[in-house]
């Protein structure tokens, strides 16, 4: 029953992510914001929905490394798994010019987090700073958008009230799937006496990066990269300095010393790595996409055979 549970919960983030997405889209058309814009704001946060209430079932339920896990986890699986499965279906551009205050933003909180996980616990206080943080990033990202212009439509978009209906709806879907995958993968992790750190990194960080996977594929198959690479920045973003900022607010979070070393240095190298394409080549093309997902296995394969 567990592990069915558990694809449940796997199957509710998938489904809830994907029509949180296509209402929260559907409103930002509504008020003419530019795609690369909506792939940052609305679609990188929205799609960072499943992590963030993980974390807080998984701090409340008193199991902060999975939490943990699950946001470095993330970052880790949107650099490697999303960013390269994208670029081998079609290569990703990576504009510095336009992007490097975003860069700059989460290699930045990368930085910010390690030095915060050193000392121990995530205070109450240092949430509330990354707090701060995530609004100013998100009022620059609106004041910029100010004067874009309008994106193309390919199609007339929906009316406003079945968008707000569709990401309520996402919305209600995806809280119901975090608890039961918070459930079930901590009973998992305790039968077969694997940490909830492990759980939290790889099992439940994969599940709950699948919207932005499905979402970075779709883009790259229908050519929309500015989408799938502001989602991979905006996801970044958002599960440090929102969803830890939220949880660290609502309870303190003891940190376990093994996030400090391998899961955090492979975090920042991720960042550095993409930030390291768009400065040398300005994209990640297929052969680049095929490192990314090989060192994302051979990840894998180290916790697994942790």
């Amino acid at each position: 029953m567990t592990y069915f549970l558990f694809l449940v919960g796997l199957v509710g983030l998938f489904l809830g992510g994907e029509v949180l997405i296509r209402g929260a889209v559907g409103v930002a058309r509504r008020f003419h914001v530019p795609p690369l814009i909506i792939g940052l704001t609305i679609v990188g946060f929205g799609t960072s929905t499943p992590e963030l209430l993980v974390g807080l079932q998984a701090a409340l339920a008193g199991a902060p490394a999975l939490a943990i896990g699950n946001v470095i986890g993330s970052n880790i699986a949107n650099i490697l798994l999303i960013l390269g499965a994208s670029a081998v279906i079609a290569a990703v551009p990576l504009p510095l010019p336009t992007m490097q205050r975003d860069f700059t933003v989460m290699i930045g909180a990368t930085l910010t987090l390690w030095l915060m996980l050193a000392g121990g616990t995530v205070t109450r206080f240092e949430g509330l700073i990354l707090l701060a943080a995530l609004a100013v990033y998100l009022w620059q990202c609106l004041r910029n958008a100010a004067g874009s212009e309008p994106p193309t439509l390919e199609e007339e978009p929906r009316p406003l009230w079945q968008s707000l209906a569709m990401a309520l709806g996402g919305l209600i879907i995806l809280m119901v799937g975090a608890r039961l995958l918070v459930d079930s993968s901590t009973e998992i992790a305790r039968a077969f006496g694997v940490s909830e750190a492990v759980i939290g990194l790889t099992i439940v960080a994969i599940g709950t990066s699948l919207p932005e996977l499905a979402t970075a594929v779709i883009a790259a198959l229908r050519g929309h990269s500015e989408i799938a690479v502001g989602n991979i920045l905006g996801s970044n973003v958002f599960n440090i300095l929102g969803i830890l900022g939220v949880t660290a607010t609502v309870t303190p979070i003891p940190v376990e010393p093994r996030f400090v070393g391998l899961d955090m240095g492979l975090a920042l190298l991720a960042a550095l790595a993409m930030l390291g394409f768009a400065a040398l080549t300005g994209k990640v093309a297929r052969a680049g996409g095929g490192v990314l997902l090989a060192a994302y296995a051979a990840y894998i394969g180290v916790m697994g055979a942790g």
